[in-house]
């Protein structure tokens, strides 16, 4: 047996140039997992959990050692239990061929890939095939599914089909081109499409889809497997693979471990902080509710005491302080007892630019590898992940979700507006100062952006964006950083995957040269948007009377309503119960009366005061892309018969 399964090695490690190196990863990720408490659960007994996250992973499958593409699915348990599965899944694309070569084609890539590759037909539903030259019937293509054991073989594959179909997708526009023109001009018809084609069993593959699916979005998209759910888990079943079923629990929350930090760093006088020169004085951090703080004793002049800081009732924070004689000791208290807590969400403020990198680099100076101790490091998109734990920079919410101007999106003027209190504020200049001769006040300060990040998470981020990933594919990091516009491509994806209709290839634009109004050829086109603008000045004037027609069973419906409207407010944002309030009735009769003059007189002719309600600025997204957008809406259809044709 043992012979077995080292010639089966043997033979995984021939067919694979990359093996040894994968194995090596597959073992730090696990050792990594591990750290945070999610060991692989291969067992038959059934356990219950919430999914936390999501990630793509390998594994070297027991039976014939070859590595095989899988989904890391990390659960948390109402008794804080931890447990990861890993789910097998094959990764895959379609391609289509011109009709009835189908068989030819895939017959001819079974000899080819039939070592890495499945291949199988697929009926799917195909949007581009709906036309208003034909009954609205849904229209189906059959299309090669090809499956691979991960998504290293099919990389390979698509890399040598993917210039296959855009030089055949080529040469089939211009063959249809030439022969349109024989038709008008010449009086002939297009010759049959087995006669055109020179026999090459390749030029048959004009197109390739569903390539471009990160692996992980797919499984989850397939089995239907949200994060924010609860589960019940089996690590194998009956066809030795993990069993995930939804559990209905939707009123039973989880508890996610939340550590929210942040970082107070020397400084140059009118500099930047310098990562390679300047030093971390402080790193504050909540978990739970509970604060730390970790004093660099070489920087900061005196010992702090433990203390609290406690804005407002509901935000408190009580702050056990660790005085570290240097840096050194001071990162390496921070990964201890980060690797004690073993958060499973880590919040930050504008950290992906700051707070990590900063982190990172210190770390390195003094010795430490900060992916190997704590798991997080940077990524291709210039942000700080980890595999296990979550990492919410809060500053991405405030730029795509909380609609405060761009000018009031920094920490200090979002907890004004969201937290509605006065965070403690320091001039950036006199901090080193402050660190020499008033060592306690800029502790206070360093809490306070701690306790805002945390509070900020808490109340705005944490049930929004996990509720999101409850209907979209994808982990807590990929839904608060993509665009609204991937979202909901993301949403459509679901849907059309469960409905058999094959995705769109998304839109790259025209393939035509583009020139400007000078007669200059465009190379390329930045795209403008994203965002949205302010009104510009001069368009409306606050001065300027304007005209408004309002509708009077609306302004009654409003009136009525104050009262209750105006309590559930006082409690929802304030925080304050009515016996607190000594003019209450007072204050809704001036509204009522407010409303009762605008009643009076429903066309009015008044200074405007200016409000941007963008409500609809998710849709445009929707709009803009070519994924999954119908091609014609069809409505009360009538067919009947003219002379022979087909009328709508």
């Amino acid at each position: 047996m043992s012979k077995d399964k080292d010639d089966l090695l043997a033979r995984a490690v021939e067919n694979d140039t990359n093996y040894k190196d994968r194995a090596t990863l597959i073992r730090s990720n696990d050792e990594i997992d591990a750290k945070f408490g999610f060991v692989r659960y291969t067992g038959i007994q059934e356990k219950k959990g919430f999914l936390i996250n999501i990630q793509p992973s390998e594994l070297v499958d027991e039976q014939t050692k070859v590595i095989v593409s899988v989904v890391d699915y990390f659960f948390i348990s109402d008794m804080d239990e931890r447990f990861k599965i890993s789910y097998p899944f094959r990764p895959y694309f379609y391609i289509a061929t011109l009709d009835g070569f189908e068989f030819q084609v895939s017959s001819y890539l079974s000899k080819k890939y039939g070592a890495q590759a499945a291949v199988e037909h697929m009926d799917k539903e195909d949007l581009d095939l709906v036309s208003i030259q034909k009954p609205p019937i849904r229209a189906q293509k059959t299309y090669i599914k090809l499956s691979f054991v991960s998504t290293v073989e099919m990389m390979k594959t698509r890399k040598d089909i993917m210039p296959l179909v855009r030089k055949n997708t080529e040469r089939i526009k211009k063959e249809s081109a030439y022969a349109d023109y024989l038709a008008r001009n010449l009086g002939g018809g297009t010759s049959d499409g087995k006669e055109r084609l020179d026999g090459d069993i390749l030029s048959q593959i004009v197109d390739i889809r569903e390539y471009d699916v990160p692996f992980h979005m797919r499984v989850s998209i397939d089995e239907k497997i949200f994060v924010g759910l609860w589960y019940d888990v089996k690590g194998v079943g009956p066809n030795r693979v993990p069993v995930i079923k939804r559990k209905d629990l939707a009123f039973f929350h989880a508890k996610p471990k939340v550590l929210a930090f942040d970082i107070e760093t020397t400084k140059l006088p009118l500099k930047f902080p310098d990562r390679e020169s300047d030093e971390i004085m402080m790193i504050s951090y909540m978990v739970d509710g509970q604060g730390f703080l970790i004093i660099n004793r070489e920087i900061v002049s005196a010992d702090i005491n433990a203390f609290e800081y406690t804005p407002k009732a509901e935000y408190k924070g009580e702050f056990v302080v660790w005085n570290e004689k240097d840096e050194t000791a001071l990162i390496r208290k921070f990964f201890d007892h980060f690797l004690q807590v073993r958060p499973n969400i880590v919040v930050t403020y504008n950290g992906d630019f700051f707070d990590w990198p900063f982190v990172e680099a210190r770390a390195k100076i003094r010795g430490f590898n900060m992916e190997r101790e704590i798991g997080f490091s940077k990524d291709s998109a210039d942000e700080y992940k980890s595999r296990n734990c979550i990492h919410m920079d809060a500053f991405r919410w405030v730029k795509r979700d909380s609609y405060l101007p761009v000018g009031s999106q920094n920490l200090k003027a979002v907890t004004k507006a969201k937290l509605r209190y006065d965070p403690v504020e320091v001039e950036p200049e006199l901090m080193c100062k402050m660190a020499r001769e008033q060592p306690q006040q800029l502790a206070n300060y360093s809490v306070s952006d701690a306790v805002s990040t945390y509070y900020l998470y808490m109340k705005y981020v944490h049930q929004f964006i996990f509720a999101l990933c409850t209907i979209i594919p994808l982990g807590a990091d990929d839904v608060l950083r993509k665009g609204s516009g991937t979202l909901c491509e993301a949403l459509l994806m679901v849907e059309a995957f469960h409905n058999n209709i094959v995705f769109p290839n998304k839109y790259t634009g025209p393939e035509e040269a583009r020139f400007s109004k000078d007669g200059h050829r465009v190379e390329s086109e930045t795209y403008v948007g994203g965002h949205v603008e302010a009104l510009e000045a001069g368009v409306f004037r606050a001065d300027i009377p304007a005209k408004f027609r309002l509708k009077p069973e609306a302004l009654q419906q409003l009136k009525d309503e104050v009262d209750e409207t105006l309590r559930k407010e006082l409690v929802r944002e304030f925080g304050v119960s009515l016996d607190q309030v000594v003019d209450f009735e007072q204050q809704c009769e001036e509204v009522k009366s407010a409303f009762d003059g605008l009643l009076a007189a429903p066309t009015r002719l008044e200074n405007p005061r200016i409000y941007h309600l963008d409500v609809g600025a998710m849709y445009p997204n929707i709009i803009l892309t070519n994924r999954l957008q119908v091609r014609f809406c069809f409505l009360n259809f009538l067919w009947w018969k003219i002379r022979g044709k087909s009328r709508i």
